[in-house]
């Protein structure tokens, strides 16, 4: 048949999509905990899919110097009085394991896997670095270098730029204000710093280890502590001033001339995991800007086109939570796209979803928390997220409960308490010559310099 004699295409039929299932009760797996002697909590969850075992290890480091703390993190493997660097990861190798580090405003971690028969070598490797390591030089300058050239680096990019801008408006005075040292501070930083900052802050008290993989709780529970029962120091537990509140000031406008986009940040209030509001909220997000089918996704992404992946979220951290608005946008529609943003935050209360609308959302949630815990990896990085806030497993299942009965009043409720435009803290990179007159038509505006 040829092209002309086709038929003509028929009336296009409505795609009719399935009905979502009943939510399913959240699963828990075999897990026990143990609190050493020497003050670390470990936690030992079975998940048997693959022989493998995913460990992760947080350490409070609250106030710990930041230009010392990132490098430590950089450092941490880098010899011990047994072991070179080559050593620790030719030794890790043969039970086809690793290991790595990493720090944030309040913890120091160590994350890594290993074979479920090479577990006790893992944590005798592990309780040697954090007993004994020693900060060869060499190693200390290479890796200082390294992270000196990651800032400079992300001190390029216009996300992290405006990321730090909001970090400090929104902290002010508050530790967390400041997360990102200097390349100076960072190349000051030396091994003898290094072995101090270990002496004085890699500690057991506090800390928490979480094992997730192929292995029986309680096994694995005399694993550790026959392997780290005799790491000991003293030091004490230092922890970070509550967050200050939100609270609304004018925009914030960092001048970065020429650009063609504008890198637009808010925060808003949140809390934390394990307050009542925590479920109704995460719906609230969802529906607003955190996920693809959100509202806020919908109308400046797929209806206007100003932007490609505005998203939404919630940052926890020891001292307090905040919710985080993100988006990059087109210079030229940088005005309208606040515009959508407040308009958007600000129908969420007053039009809350209902219907397939709040369906679609939970069942996302849900849904991504399934997927979330389906790995060993994923399982053990959200054990030891929820442990860090003193939360346990049954509180991941009581969340998932919470989650499916939360209703369109609650959505609106912490909509309103949270979401409110009046309550946002707004913060944009951009021309200033090019955005400053159409955001001032807006809202209140200062100037700033990055």
């Amino acid at each position: 048949m040829s092209a002309a004699t086709l038929p003509a295409p028929g009336p296009a039929r409505a795609l009719e999509l399935p009905a979502l299932g009943p939510a399913r009760r959240l699963k828990l797996p075999p897990w026990a905990e143990r609190t050493l002697p020497n003050g670390l909590t470990v936690i030992a969850v079975r998940r048997p899919a693959v022989p493998l075992v995913e460990l992760r290890l947080r350490m409070p480091f609250a106030r710990a110097p930041l230009a010392r703390s990132l490098t430590l993190a950089q450092a941490l493997f880098s010899g011990t009085s047994g072991r070179s660097a080559m050593d620790i990861a030719a030794d890790l190798q043969t039970v086809g394991g690793g290991l790595g580090s990493d720090t944030d405003p309040d913890w120091l971690s160590v994350s890594g896997n290993c074979l479920a028969s090479g577990l006790p070598t893992v944590l005798d490797i592990l309780a040697e670095i954090l007993s004994d390591a020693t900060y060869p030089a060499d190693e200390v300058a290479a890796e200082r270098e390294r992270l000196a050239d990651h800032i400079e680096v992300a001190l390029s990019q216009p996300s992290h730029l405006a990321r730090v801008a909001l970090l400090r408006r929104r902290y002010g005075s508050h530790p967390y204000a400041e997360q990102t040292p200097g390349v100076d501070q960072v190349r000051a930083v030396g091994a003898g710093h290094l072995r101090k900052l270990h002496a004085d802050r890699v500690a057991p008290a506090g800390a928490i280890l979480t094992v997730v993989g192929d292995v029986r709780p309680e096994k694995a529970l005399d694993q550790v502590e026959a392997a780290l029962g005799g790491w000991v120091n003293e030091a004490s537990v230092r922890s970070t001033p509550g967050v200050p509140a939100v609270a609304p000031q004018p925009l914030l406008l960092v001048d970065r001339p020429g650009a063609v986009q504008s890198s637009m940040r808010l925060a808003l209030p949140a809390v934390g995991r394990s307050h009542p509001d925590y479920p109704a909220l995460q719906l609230a997000n969802l529906v607003f800007g955190g996920y693809f089918s959100s509202r806020w996704v919908e109308n400046i992404r797929e209806d206007k086109g100003y932007t490609y992946g505005p998203n939404s979220y919630i940052e926890h951290n020891a001292a307090g939570s905040t919710l985080v608005v993100a988006a990059e946008v087109a210079t030229d529609v940088t005005a309208p796209a606040l515009l959508e943003t407040f308009y958007e935050l600000g129908r969420l209360s007053a039009v809350p979803p209902a219907g397939a609308e709040l369906e679609q959302a939970r069942q996302y949630a849900l849904g991504s928390l399934r997927i979330g815990i389906a790995t060993q990896a994923g399982l053990a990085s959200l054990v030891s997220a929820y442990a860090s806030f003193g939360l346990r497993l049954p509180d991941l299942a009581g969340y998932a409960e919470a989650v499916a009965a939360v209703t369109p009043d609650q959505v609106a409720e912490a909509a309103a308490r949270y979401l409110s435009p009046l309550r946002a803290l707004p913060v944009l990179l951009g021309d200033a010559a090019a955005v400053a007159g159409p955001l001032a038509a807006l809202v209140p505006v200062e100037r700033d310099q990055p």
